[in-house]
């Protein structure tokens, strides 16, 4: 197990090398650079803004320009944000952990709605229960997301009231009471909700179609024959076996949450690191954009790593060598 962890790891090296050429080469395609965005201020002169271009070296060949921000990020150094005029590693710190607070609260709904409405449609196959739930897949799979996100917003945002409509916390409770967490969770309980009835589908499908699978199992058969209850039959082999490929998707589920979180983030105004990501690009902080394209890549990497662990360790006939 050790071993294919760290060969993983090792591997994963090269994969991180080719993403940060990608990304650096798309941020050199994007029209103006780095200081474009404080460019637009008119209290700074055009003879300064070369002054600042030279001095960071935005002048310099791309190879060079490039050897520099990889040198940087090895050392844990993405640079400086002219936007926000303080290092890109705390722009991201002050957004980071809003962004993982909204994909756990959305983790935790997929599969709180998933793993009932999976289990009930793959048992109850061809009945009226299996046919609301696949309507409700085939409406899910068919809305999209920021669609969805703006229908949540307008009705239970704007016109009911019963959720804020923008920010993370209530700017009237004290830092770290009990009143603040509340804040907080009530803020990121909408845009968690919108995301998860929109993301569950999948799981639902995947998780009914391996249950209606596991019934017709040979294993299935042999237990009912020894006299085995139904429910036991259900619990032991047939949820037990249907949920192990769910397991294994569990990294990947992490990493589609955190990177999925810029349209949700977006409409409802959430500070975290994919609004970030879209007014980044907006005020053409480069810096911010590629530091965050990173994190995410590099998200995507553990991601699956972390599946690959999980299926290895939830499933005995599985062999990791």
């Amino acid at each position: 197990m050790w071993k294919f962890i760290l060969r993983r790891f090792l591997v994963m090296i090269p994969q991180l090398f080719l993403l940060s050429l990608i990304v650096f080469a798309l941020a050199k395609q994007m029209p103006g650079d780095a200081l474009t965005g404080i460019s637009m201020d008119p209290r700074i002169s055009p003879e300064r803004i070369e002054e600042l271009r030279e001095k960071a070296g935005l002048n310099d060949p791309w190879y060079e320009q490039y050897g520099r921000w990889i040198s940087g990020i090895v050392h844990g150094d993405f640079g400086t944000s002219y936007t926000h005029k303080i290092p890109v590693s705390e722009v991201i710190a002050e957004r980071i952990w809003n962004t993982v607070f909204l994909a756990l609260i959305t983790l935790i709904l997929t599969y709180l709605l998933a793993i009932p409405m999976g289990v009930l449609s793959g048992r109850y196959n061809e009945t009226w229960i299996d046919k609301v739930v696949t309507g409700y897949n085939y409406l899910g799979f068919a809305t999209p997301i920021f669609i969805f996100a703006l229908i949540m917003l307008f009705v239970f945002g704007f016109s009911f009231e019963w959720f804020p409509t923008g920010g993370s916390v209530s700017s009237k409770v004290d830092a770290r009471t009990f009143a603040y967490y509340l804040s907080k969770f009530h803020h990121v309980i909408l845009p968690a909700f919108s995301t998860a009835l929109i993301t569950t589908v999948g799981t639902v499908q995947y998780l009914r179609n391996e249950i209606i699978d596991n019934k017709f199992k040979e294993y299935t058969r042999t237990a009912r024959s020894k006299g085995i209850p139904d429910n036991k039959v259900y619990t032991r082999h047939i949820l037990r076996n249907s949920l192990l490929p769910i397991a294994a998707f569990l990294g990947y589920e992490i990493t589609g949450l955190v990177g999925g979180t810029v349209i949700i983030e977006t409409i409802f105004s959430y500070p975290g690191v994919g609004q970030l990501f879209v007014s980044s690009i907006g005020l053409r902080d480069f810096s911010v954009v590629t530091a965050i394209v990173m994190m995410l890549g590099f998200a995507t990497l553990l991601g699956t790593l972390l599946s690959d662990i999980i299926l290895s360790m939830v499933d005995p006939r599985i062999r990791i060598e």
